[in-house]
C-alpha cells in the first residue's frame, strides 16, 4: 500500500491541475459586457463647477467619476460594510459565500449577501437578477473575469458609477448631487452612510419617498461601522442626529441655449469646459425672469456678458426659460438676427473720427435733409440746428449720423462690422444709408463683440465660450483715439432713472416698429448686451431701448459687481481741444450730396392730376418740411398737427380742388387736382 500513495498523490495533483485548467479556460472564455458604461455629457464652468448635465439612455442620471473624486471616508465605509477583503480577493470571497450560505441554511432565509463589490459590478453591467442560482453563477464568472482584466481602482470606479440610488439616479456622484446638492468629494459621515445603504434596496429606501426607511438603513450602517471600528463612537453618534434629505434637488440646467449649442458642435465630447461663471449665470437668469414679470406675456429677453480683455463669455441668457412657451423661450435670442436700431451709431462716429471727417467738437447740421429720395427723420421729429457731434451721438439723432454715413459710404460701415467679426444679414444685398439706423440684421452676440472691440481701444475681440481652442486672429476696427473718443461720449450719457450711479459707456437702440429694444455697454473690464422684444418679430407698441433694456443693463452690471471698473484714460495721440482750436475743416462738417430742406413739397398727387376717388379717401404724401403739418382742401383744414408725411384726406367733393400743406415754420406747398 505504501508504494501506491505516490500514485494517488499524483492523481490528485493531476485532477487539481485539470480542474484548475478547466477553471482558467472557463474564466478566460467569458464574454464580458462593456466596461465603458455611457455617462452624462457634462458642461462645466470656468471653475469646474457643473453648469448642466444631460441624461443618458432611458433618462438616467449617471455621471462619470474616479474613486479619487469621492470622499475617502465614504470609500472606507463602503468597503468595510460591503466587501472587507475587496483588495485581496480575486473577485469572489469564499469566506463571505460560506458565511452567507450557512446563515441561509440555519435561518431558512437569506440573512446576509455573499456578493463582493466585483460581483455587484458584474450584476450592474449585465442587469441580471440576484436571487436565482444561474444568475449568481454568471455573476461569479464575470466577476472573476473582470478581476483579470481590470484593476481594483477600475472595478471600484464602475461600482461608484453604476450603483442604483432610486428612480433614475445611478452612481454616487449623481446621488450626492440629487440628495445633498454637492459633489461627493466632501461628505459627512451621515451622508456617506446613507449612500452606502441605498444601493441594497434603492426603491424601498428612497429618502424622497420613504424617509423613515432611509433613516433606519442609514442608522444600521452607522451602528455596524461604529461596532467594527471604522467610525469612532463619537462620529457615529453625531451622525445619528443629522436628518436625511426628504426631497430631490434638481440638477443644474444653467445656460441651456449655449450648452445645447456647445453639445451640437462637439457631440462626441463628454465634458465641455466653458468660460461661463455659474454664479453669475444663475444671477442673470433670475434677473431675466424678474425683468419680464411686469411686461407683456409674449416678450422675451436675452443677455450676454463678456470680459472684453480676453473675449471670454461669462454669462449667456437666451431667454427667460426654455419652458416659457408663450414667450417662445426655446428660441436663443443671443444669436437671432435682428435690427439693431441705433446701436451701430457709435461705430459710424468712430469711423468718421478715424477718417478725419469729424471730431467730437465738430459742429454738424441737424435739420431736414434729403439724399435723393431718402429723407431721414429724427426719432422725435424735431430738429436742433447746429449741434456738436458728441451731443448728436449722446442724443442719438438720426440726421447727423446719416450725414456721416453718406460721407463715409455705407460699404465702409459694413467693412467696419466685418473687421469687428460681426455677422450681418443685409436685406436687398446692397447697403444703403439706412444701415446706420438699423437697416441690417445683427445678433446680440455680434453687438457685444463690436462693443468689446470699442472697449479694447478699437482692437477686435472675438468672443469665445470654450476654455479650449486657439485664439482667433484679430484685426483693428478703428484707431485707439477714435475708440476712446466714442467711449468717452457714451460714458457721458446719464444712467436710467433709478439705476445705480456707475459710469458706463453705453448706448440704447429701438428698431423700426418698436420690434427690438437694445442696450449695450461696457466698463474697463466687461461688456454686457441686453435685448428685449418678441421672438416672432411682431411690434411691441411703446417699447424703447432706453425704457426697457437700459435699466436691465445697469442691473446686470450690479449683479456682475457692485462698482464698475474705471474706463481707461485717453491715448496720448488723442486730440482733445475745443471747437475753435480744431483745424478749419474739422470745425464744421459739410455734406456733399445732401439737399437742405427748406420748404415742404407735395410728392403725391402731382399738380393737375385727375383722380377717380368715388367717395374714397385720398392718400397724400409729403417730402421735406418741418413737422407738425396741417393739410387743407380749398382752404379748409382736414388734418391738423400730424408729424407723419403721409395722410388720408376724406370728404373731398368732386371737381377742382386745391390741396395745401403748411409746416411748422409756416412754409407751404399746394397743387390743384380734379376729383372725379
Amino acid at each position: 500500500m505504501r508504494c501506491l500513495w505516490p500514485f494517488a498523490l499524483a492523481g490528485m495533483l493531476l485532477s487539481a491541475a485539470i480542474t484548475r485548467d478547466a477553471a482558467d479556460n472557463w474564466i478566460g472564455s467569458t464574454v464580458l459586457p462593456s466596461t465603458l458604461p455611457a455617462t452624462s455629457v457634462e458642461m462645466r464652468d470656468r471653475n469646474g463647477d457643473l453648469l448642466r448635465a444631460y441624461t443618458v439612455a432611458d433618462g438616467l442620471w449617471r455621471l462619470g467619476l474616479r474613486p479619487d473624486q469621492v470622499d475617502q471616508r465614504f470609500v472606507d465605509m463602503l468597503l468595510s460594510y460591503e466587501d472587507k477583503r475587496f483588495h485581496s480577493h480575486a473577485g469572489v470571497d469564499p469566506l463571505a459565500l460560506l458565511r452567507a450560505s450557512a446563515q441561509a441554511l440555519w435561518h431558512g432565509r437569506i440573512v446576509s449577501g455573499g456578493s463582493t463589490l466585483t460581483m455587484q459590478v458584474a450584476r450592474l453591467l449585465e442587469a441580471t437578477g440576484t436571487g436565482q442560482w444561474p444568475g449568481k453563477l454568471r455573476q461569479i464568472r464575470v466577476a472573476l473575469a473582470l478581476e483579470r482584466q481590470l484593476s481594483k481602482a477600475e472595478i471600484l470606479g464602475l461600482y461608484l458609477t453604476l450603483a442604483p440610488y432610486g428612480g433614475n439616479i445611478e452612481g454616487v456622484r449623481a446621488a450626492s448631487l440629487t440628495y445633498f446638492g454637492k459633489e461627493p468629494a466632501r461628505l459627512t459621515a451621515a451622508q456617506s452612510a446613507l449612500l452606502v445603504a441605498l444601493p441594497q434596496s434603492p426603491e424601498a429606501r428612497r429618502p424622497d419617498r420613504a424617509p423613515a426607511a432611509a433613516l433606519a438603513a442609514r442608522d444600521t450602517v452607522l451602528a455596524r461601522l461604529s461596532g467594527n471600528g471604522t467610525l469612532s463612537a463619537e462620529t457615529a453618534q453625531a451622525a445619528l442626529s443629522e436628518p436625511v434629505p426628504q426631497q430631490r434637488i434638481a440638477f443644474p440646467a444653467l445656460a441651456p441655449h449655449l450648452t445645447d449649442r456647445a453639445r451640437r458642435l462637439a457631440p462626441e465630447q463628454l465634458r465641455h469646459d466653458l468660460t461661463l461663471d455659474a454664479g453669475l449665470q444663475r444671477k442673470l437668469e433670475a434677473l431675466a425672469v424678474e425683468s419680464l414679470r411686469h411686461l407683456g406675456p409674449r416678450l422675451s429677453i436675452a443677455m450676454l456678458v463678456a470680459d472684453h480683455r480676453n473675449g471670454a463669455v461669462l454669462a449667456s441668457v437666451g431667454s427667460a426659460g426654455l419652458a416659457e412657451d408663450a414667450r417662445q423661450g426655446f428660441v436663443d435670442m443671443t444669436t437671432a438676427m435682428r435690427s439693431p436700431g441705433s446701436t451701430l451709431k457709435p461705430l459710424v462716429y468712430a469711423l468718421a473720427f478715424d477718417r478725419g471727417l469729424a471730431h467730437p467738437e465738430t459742429l454738424i447740421d441737424d435739420r431736414p435733409v434729403a439724399f435723393g429720395r431718402y429723407a431721414p427723420q429724427n426719432f422725435d421729429g424735431q430738429f436742433r440746428g447746429d449741434i456738436r457731434v458728441s451731443e448728436a451721438l449722446r442724443l442719438s439723432l438720426n440726421i447727423p449720423v446719416v450725414r456721416l454715413t453718406e460721407a463715409l459710404g455705407p460699404a465702409n460701415l459694413m467693412a467696419g462690422l466685418s473687421r469687428a467679426g460681426v455677422r450681418t444679414a443685409l436685406p436687398g444685398g446692397q447697403p444703403g444709408l439706412a444701415v446706420a439706423l438699423g437697416g441690417v440684421g445683427v445678433s446680440l452676440e455680434g453687438l457685444v463683440q463690436l462693443y468689446a472691440g470699442l472697449a479694447q481701444g478699437g482692437q477686435a475681440v472675438p468672443l469665445r465660450s470654450s476654455m479650449s481652442g486657439d485664439a482667433a486672429a484679430v484685426s483693428r476696427i478703428v484707431s485707439r483715439s477714435a475708440a476712446w473718443q466714442v467711449s468717452n461720449i457714451l460714458a457721458g450719457i446719464a444712467p436710467p432713472p433709478g439705476a445705480a450711479q456707475m459710469r458706463l459707456a453705453y448706448k440704447t437702440g429701438t428698431s423700426y416698429g418698436h420690434r427690438d429694444a437694445w442696450a449695450v455697454g461696457f466698463d474697463g473690464a466687461h461688456v454686457i448686451g441686453v435685448w428685449i422684444g418678441r421672438p416672432d418679430g411682431t411690434p411691441v407698441p411703446g417699447a424703447f431701448g432706453g425704457d426697457l433694456a437700459a435699466p436691465v443693463l445697469f442691473q446686470a452690471f450690479e449683479r456682475l459687481k457692485p462698482r464698475a471698473d474705471p474706463l481707461p484714460p485717453p491715448p496720448p495721440e488723442t486730440l482733445i481741444v475745443p471747437n475753435a482750436s480744431l483745424p478749419l475743416p474739422l470745425q464744421r462738417f459739410g455734406t456733399r450730396n445732401a439737399a437742405i430742406v427748406d420748404a415742404p413739397r407735395l410728392a403725391f398727387p402731382p399738380d393737375g392730376a385727375r383722380l377717380p376717388l368715388h367717395g374714397q379717401a385720398l392718400t397724400v404724401k409729403l417730402r421735406d418740411g418741418l413737422p407738425p403739418f396741417t393739410w387743407l382742401a380749398d382752404g379748409a383744414p382736414l388734418v391738423v398737427g400730424t408729424h407723419r408725411r403721409e395722410a388720408a384726406l376724406e370728404g373731398l367733393g368732386a371737381g377742382h380742388v386745391t390741396l395745401s400743406v403748411i409746416d411748422a415754420a409756416g412754409r407751404a406747398d399746394r397743387v390743384r387736382i380734379v376729383v372725379e
